[in-house]
């Protein structure tokens, strides 16, 4: 037998810590948040992806009474940053959630469907994406996609 030991690396900020880039990026996504569509959780989430070519996306969640119909903040950027700048990288993600209007305490992550079309994203641009989560408390990045989806289903699979 042979055991195989997966290591995750988070870096943990204060938000004054933080580079001006990701402050910039983490008040885009807070400010995204505010405009998410979120009437049934009351869970709105913001994200604010820097492209390769200095422009900045933001997305936000969107909520549908058949909950499987909406679609995460992440995702929202991510394929309007696709359909609108294709083949631009995307070099960097905040992200940020409140729950009733009120910031969390801890970092939201991206759901397992979000890391799939980041890893997406990230291999298609041939680029680490460094995420950066932001909660009330703290802000925790990650420098890429890979470090949260480490086993990942990617296009070797297909050919």
């Amino acid at each position: 037998m042979k055991e195989k030991r997966l290591v995750l690396r988070i870096q943990e900020y204060s938000y004054d810590e933080l580079d001006d880039e990701a402050r910039m990026l983490v008040e885009r996504a807070r400010a995204a948040a505010g405009d998410a569509y979120a009437p049934y959780s009351a869970f709105r989430v913001g994200a604010a992806l820097l492209l390769e070519n200095g422009e900045v996306i933001t997305g936000n969640n969107q909520e549908n009474a058949a909950y499987p119909s909406g679609l995460c903040a992440e995702r929202v950027a991510v394929f309007y940053a696709g359909a609108h700048y294709p083949g631009v990288a995307i070099v960097a993600l905040a992200l940020t959630a409140f729950r009733r209007d009120v910031i969390t305490d801890e970092p939201a992550y991206p759901c397992g469907a979000c890391r799939q079309v980041l890893l997406e994203a990230e291999n298609r641009g041939n680029r680490d994406i460094r995420l950066i989560m932001a909660g009330r408390n703290k802000v925790e990045t990650v420098s890429s996609v890979k470090e949260l989806l480490p086993v990942s289903f990617d296009k070797r699979f297909l050919e």
